[in-house]
């Protein structure tokens, strides 16, 4: 075990990576919830769906741990599932088989893009300020997702976001879960991230956000397994409809692009923290990360879950010692014991989280000091890639405005040969992709 994950050669143990795989699932958490809600809303039944976000996650976080042996955790991706439940099931007229071959298609087509080499290739023509961006955008958006997550950032008519009513239950949790990590996080108290969850868990329990579990053990259900491949009331295969219907191909296109980049980001966000991001900012071992986040996409349109993705919470886990594919491993075998516990995994609020969430943000802001903004080709993208992402509340939106304005600027003042050929197809898939969302 030492041998093959490199513990003692990354600075960590059994131990470190066990408890870092802990704090990565307590954070993903909430997908075991939320990704059945809305997969429900699509058409899967409601235990199979459990069943297949579950086990899928379970797979595909294990199989990221053996063959990248990097602290990453995939499981079903916010953003395309509910994609899949408000939008791509209507087209298909109700199918969510069909909806599921979408997924299924292009998980496969970004797996034969990574084994050409062209995903890589992309992000390695990114200039390296760009990527610097994508990590510091990334850290507002985590940031921005656990203060919303902890209720203490809101929706607002008026000014879009506003501060979040401070006497709510949810939002007190949420400051006890942002007050207890830092404090830990500040006196270098081992798992502080997930003893953080822990006590802000704890705190919810009389506050009534730590809701009691509705039951203790989960049935599985596999029917939704082979989803590409059943049949609907008129015995039509789903992913013979899809074939056959060019506004599904266009919707894959376009979930292709979101999967593309997004995983990208993730990357350079979990690198960050789990050093192993190089200093020109490219991804150790991306390549072997690629393929298994690829496979990972049409795993989950096989199984029903919708795409699985690399989590950016992973960051969590990272930042808290996670140095190998072991945290992987064991945050997956949480998720397959979690197929079993489901109502007592989920009692984990996603308030609880929000601590982890708010300083992995901050341990990522620190890349903005190696970005040069005196010169504007560089930075003003830049800006728009940390702006972007947050705002938009979209990885692949913020990267494509920061890609399209340093394609633009570039040209305007004469520096187009800066401009490497997979940037300009990056930022011409780019264009289309807006086109079509």
């Amino acid at each position: 075990m030492e041998q093959f994950f490199k513990l003692k050669e990354r600075g960590t143990s059994v131990g470190q990576e066990a408890r870092a795989g802990l704090t990565t699932f307590l954070a993903m958490a909430y997908i075991i919830a939320v990704n059945p809600a809305l997969m429900v809303i699509a058409g899967v039944p409601a235990n199979a769906a459990v069943t297949a976000t579950c086990i899928g996650a379970g797979i595909m976080t294990i199989l990221m741990g053996v063959f990248a042996n990097r602290p990453l955790a995939c499981a079903s991706g916010m953003g395309i599932n509910a994609i899949v439940a408000y939008s791509l099931t209507a087209l298909d007229g109700g199918d969510w088989h069909a909806s599921m071959a979408v997924i299924f298609i292009e998980g496969i087509a970004i797996l034969i893009l990574v084994l050409c080499g062209l995903r890589e290739a992309v992000m390695d023509a990114i200039p390296v300020p760009l990527r610097h961006a994508i990590s510091v955008g990334l850290g507002l958006f985590i940031a921005m997702i656990g203060l919303k997550d902890g209720g203490i950032i809101v929706a607002s008519e008026s000014t879009m976001v506003s501060l979040g009513e401070v006497t709510s239950p949810t939002f007190i949790v949420g400051l006890i879960s942002i007050i207890a990590t830092v404090i830990l996080y500040t006196m270098e108290v081992p798992g502080s991230l997930l003893i953080g969850i822990i006590i802000a868990v704890i705190a919810g329990i009389p506050l009534g956000v730590t809701a009691a579990p509705n039951g203790i053990v989960s049935a599985l259900d596999f029917s939704s397994f082979g989803a590409p491949f059943q049949t609907d009331a008129n015995g039509v295969m789903g992913i013979a409809k899809v074939i056959t219907t060019p506004i599904l191909l266009v919707y894959a296109f376009s979930l292709m692009m979101s999967d593309f980049f997004d995983t990208m980001g993730t990357a350079m966000a979990v690198a960050k923290q789990g050093d192993f991001l190089n200093d020109d900012g490219s991804v150790e071992d991306i390549k072997q990360i690629l393929v298994v986040d690829s496979a990972a996409a049409a795993v989950g349109g096989f199984c029903g879950s919708s795409s699985i993705t690399t989590f950016v919470e992973s960051s969590s886990g990272a930042a808290d010692g996670g140095r190998s594919g072991l945290a992987s491993i064991f945050t997956g075998i949480f998720f397959i014991i979690a197929a079993f516990f489901a109502p007592i995994i989920t009692v984990v609020s996603s308030a609880a989280t929000c601590g982890a969430l708010v300083v992995v943000g901050y341990l990522m802001m620190g890349d903005v000091v190696d970005i040069d903004w005196t010169k504007i080709t560089d930075a003003f993208p830049a800006f728009l890639i940390i702006a972007g992402i947050p705002m938009t509340y979209s990885i692949s939106n913020g990267i494509g405005f920061g890609f399209i304005a340093y394609v633009l600027i570039n040209l305007a003042t004469g520096k187009a040969k800066n401009i490497k050929p997979l940037m300009w197809v990056a930022t011409i898939a780019f264009v289309v992709y807006f086109l079509l969302v």
